[in-house]
């Protein structure tokens, strides 16, 4: 494999916990001593402000916005990526409410994502995308951009269908760029054990997702507070059992990419 590997979490349907399993994906992946650029594509910021970024949501142009939207000014992306002790963060930003209407103006409205990458991905093993959940321009770009998706979802009937609007748009972001998109794997978010409808749909996601691997987070009160505190679950409490999930989540992705954990300092 040439460059980073690539990857989106993408599901249209909100609420589901989209960039919670995001920002814990891209700590385990850390976790085992990768490089991560970590990119907010989502207007709403959730991921900017939980990662303890938001000044960057209300800064001065230029921002994520103009680097989509104005080729001339792609190569402003490196300056604009933030620090963050996990791993390296693209920011939204709140002119990114725009950006929907402006990319379907673009000569290449899909691709600009990927051609604003290409100027600092290099520098990084993964880069992982947090899609806004809708299925648009934006959602087009981080498809197209990565070319393999990591689907949250939630343990309830509704998904069934948020999983087949998904797939539809997918299929035909294929057919129109002549590409293949990968699904690496469903990460079934928030579950509790306790409800036999939960029960279910995990054995009907399990049956359904029979090729590709299914992983399951069970709701713990820490995940929130992780967030509250602008870290991954692994930085803020590396004893919480779902550590060992995102984990495996980190270890079957480094396996599908062909990419060999790294030593990490102490």
């Amino acid at each position: 494999m040439t460059g980073p590997a690539k990857l989106c979490v993408s599901n249209q349907k909100g609420g589901v916990g989209k960039t919670t399993i995001a920002i814990n994906v891209a700590g385990a992946i850390n976790a085992r001593g990768h490089d991560v650029l970590f990119v907010d594509l989502d207007p709403q910021g959730n991921a900017t402000e939980n990662l303890g970024l938001m000044d960057a949501y209300d800064e001065e142009p230029p921002t994520l916005f103009d680097c989509l939207t104005n080729p001339e000014q792609r190569d402003v992306v490196a300056d604009i990526v933030r620090e963050h002790e996990e791993m390296d963060v693209i920011p939204s930003n709140i002119d990114m409410t725009a950006a929907e209407p402006e990319l379907t103006l673009s000569r290449r409205s899909g691709e600009q994502l990927s051609l604003v990458l290409r100027e600092i991905e290099d520098d990084y093993d993964y880069v992982i995308v947090d899609c806004p959940p809708n299925l648009g321009n934006l959602m087009d770009n981080a498809l197209f951009a990565t070319q393999n998706v990591l689907i949250p979802a939630l343990a309830e009937s509704t998904s069934k269908r948020a999983f087949e609007l998904l797939f539809d748009h997918v299929d035909a972001l294929e057919y129109d760029y002549e590409i293949d998109i990968a699904d690496r794997g469903v990460v079934i978010n928030r579950i509790d054990v306790r409800k036999k409808q939960a029960q279910e749909m995990v054995e009907w996601i399990n049956a359904a997702f029979d090729d590709v691997p299914v992983w399951q987070i069970r709701e713990r009160a820490d995940v929130q507070k992780a967030l509250d505190s602008g870290v991954s679950l692994l930085e803020f409490n590396p004893e919480c059992d779902m550590c060992e999930v995102f984990l495996d989540i980190a270890a079957g992705l480094d396996e599908q990419f062909g990419i060999e954990a790294q030593e990490v300092e102490a």
